[in-house]
């Protein structure tokens, strides 16, 4: 039977205590950072891909294409445009040279077309912050007329009671009161 090193024992009457291992040492973020930085290396995945895909592909492809999906050791790339498509197919040895030269596991490349949704356009978090309905500044003072509290007057607008109200009467919903 194996015995538990001298660091891990502790007289304990006439017996030993068994104390577990001493925690491994900490590691800077930095360390751990490089840790998942080269494991995702070994295991081919596509957040590597997709963190190295400017340099991979190059400062004129990489704005109009991206990868797509990894299925085994395959990589699917979308192109934004027919004429996208045209040039990754044409630079298609050299872009699995350059992926297999920084270390991803990729056998072969597939292109195909792709049309990304385009990303709405959100509004400023300032255009946001002036319309807000807890703005006093703005829309000035009342007193609600569930608890009497002065409140902005935003918010009864927006609900017909302060916001503390609002939260009251929210966390009074059950999940079975909603159906």
């Amino acid at each position: 039977m194996a015995r538990a090193p001298k660091s891990q024992r502790r007289p304990f009457g006439k017996g030993e205590l068994l104390q577990p291992p001493p925690p491994a040492p900490a590691q800077s973020l930095s360390a751990c950072l490089e840790r998942l930085r080269s494991q995702w290396r070994r295991d081919g995945s596509m957040a590597a891909i997709w963190q190295d895909w400017p340099k991979l592909a190059g400062a004129q492809l990489a704005p109009h294409c991206r990868p797509l999906n990894l299925q085994g050791d395959v990589l699917i790339v979308g192109a934004s445009h027919p004429q996208w498509r045209q040039a990754l197919l044409y630079s298609r040895p050299q872009l699995l040279a350059s992926l297999r030269a920084a270390g991803h596991a990729i056998k072969d490349l597939r292109i195909q077309q792709h049309h990304s949704q385009p990303r709405p356009d959100l509004e400023s978090e300032a255009a946001v912050w002036a319309r807000h309905p807890s703005r006093i500044d703005v829309h000035g003072m009342e007193t609600c007329p569930r608890c009497g509290r002065p409140s902005p007057a935003g918010e009864m607008a927006l609900w017909g009671h302060c916001g503390f109200c609002r939260r009251s009467e929210l966390a009074a919903i059950t999940p079975t009161d909603s159906q």
